[in-house]
């Protein structure tokens, strides 16, 4: 889901590891030199998600790399049977009271430009909820930092 951390824990959890970061949607702004945002307006979702798949199976072959999922990636079923046969996946899962105030300022999510409440925000978990929890593994974020959430991936990763 958008504005549970994916980015800044990847990319903290990327340098524990000691592996390199990719962050998808920072991917795919710079193959089309677009925002997000400016994808959906001018492309569509259809064209942005066709691009998503294609770059993040791309990435998805790579070693020894932390990547961080668009909101929306983890709903193509066929990034899921990649990201299934070559990692490890975790759901960030956090309330959606706490994602729309993370997000509520941040025009840089197409899906979300029109969310005036909690409610809404609450529709989009709960649609996707039940695709999410078919990761590896749910990290329930609601009680924990920054720190403890990377901790216990890291856990995870190290005893895999």
């Amino acid at each position: 889901m958008m504005g549970v951390g994916k980015s800044s824990i990847g990319k903290d959890l990327s340098y524990k590891l000691n592996m390199e970061f990719k962050d998808m949607d920072s991917i795919i702004e710079k193959k089309l030199s677009l925002s997000i945002s400016e994808v959906f307006k001018k492309k569509g979702e259809k064209f942005f998600r066709d691009i998503e798949e294609k770059e993040t199976i791309n990435h998805l072959n790579e070693k020894k790399v932390v990547i961080a999922l668009g909101g929306g990636a983890f709903m193509n079923e066929k990034i899921r049977e990649e990201t299934s046969k070559k990692g490890i996946s975790f759901w960030l899962d956090l309330e959606s009271k706490a994602i729309f105030q993370r997000i509520k300022v941040n025009m840089k999510r197409p899906l979300l430009n029109n969310i005036t409440s909690e409610s809404e925000i609450e529709k989009i978990c709960k649609s996707r909820e039940t695709i999410y929890s078919l990761s590896d593994f749910r990290i329930d974020c609601n009680s924990k930092n920054r720190s403890q959430i990377i901790e216990e991936i890291y856990n995870i990763y190290e005893s895999k």
